[in-house]
């Protein structure tokens, strides 16, 4: 518009310019708007993953605390009733402390660096971890043959059968709880974690069979059956450790 324009060309003219003007304010709130939608979303993301993380490491945390509890009553009690299922479930579970470690370590490592690779502490406890139920299968092993050979039996294994119950229920619950965890952070190392978790159960399992059939038959090789059984899955587990101790990005149980 010219500046020798009458106010009927001004008046005339007035109308296109506010519609411009309103749809260039339109526009600029929409995207303030989404600008500040997409900020919050980032953010609400971001804690969501923080939580999960903070989640993850708790829930490792707890497994440690349980399997040390775990483990203090396995091993006296199994001493004490001379059940050598028990004592052997009771030794795994201190290995488990170890193991409890390495994966709370773990957890903070993912949440600084997803894509990194296992580092030296990690790999150190996987080789103790390892190590030690070698050594726990040796000594199931050899104490299954002296019992064997004495005719040694257990006096009860009714704490066996308790344990083993309480032990099923958490590790259940672990290793679901482990699961949602995981597949929230699409984390491959979490998941595999919880599928390692399958292991602890079925060592609960055999305790809880063994000590079941024993306290109900009184057969002394009932209870040296279940430390056979307990050996060859603490086998399993050794193997899987050292495994993934040897390999820097393999995580083991993934797709049991």
């Amino acid at each position: 518009m010219r500046l020798s324009e009458g106010p009927k060309e001004v008046a005339q003219a007035r109308p296109h310019l506010e519609e411009g003007g309103g749809r260039a304010c339109v526009v600029g709130r929409d995207v303030v708007r989404n600008a500040i939608n997409g900020y919050y979303s980032d953010s609400m993301m971001n804690d969501n993953l923080q939580r999960s993380y903070r989640v993850a490491f708790w829930l490792a945390i707890f497994t440690i605390v349980y399997n040390f509890a775990e483990g203090l009553v396995g091993v006296f009690f199994g001493h004490k009733d001379g059940s050598l299922t028990l004592l052997g479930f009771g030794v795994d579970s201190f290995i488990e402390v170890v193991s409890g470690f390495g994966i709370a370590h773990m957890v903070l490592r993912i949440r600084r660096d997803p894509e990194g690779a296992k580092d030296r502490f990690e790999k150190a406890a996987l080789t103790i971890t390892g190590i030690s139920f070698y050594v726990l299968v040796l000594g199931l092993l050899a104490t299954s043959v002296y019992n064997l050979v004495i005719g040694e039996k257990p006096e009860t294994t009714f704490v066996g059968v308790v344990l083993s119950l309480i032990s099923i229920a958490v590790m259940l619950a672990l290793m679901y709880s482990k699961l949602s965890v995981g597949k929230t952070l699409n984390s491959d190392p979490i998941i595999a974690d919880a599928h390692c978790t399958k292991v602890c159960v079925y060592m609960s399992v055999v305790l809880l069979i063994a000590s079941v059939f024993y306290e109900l038959s009184k057969v002394a090789y009932v209870d040296i059956l279940g430390s056979l059984a307990l050996a060859y899955l603490s086998f399993t587990e050794g193997r899987e450790s050292l495994e993934k101790a040897k390999n820097a990005n393999t995580y083991a149980c993934k797709n049991d």
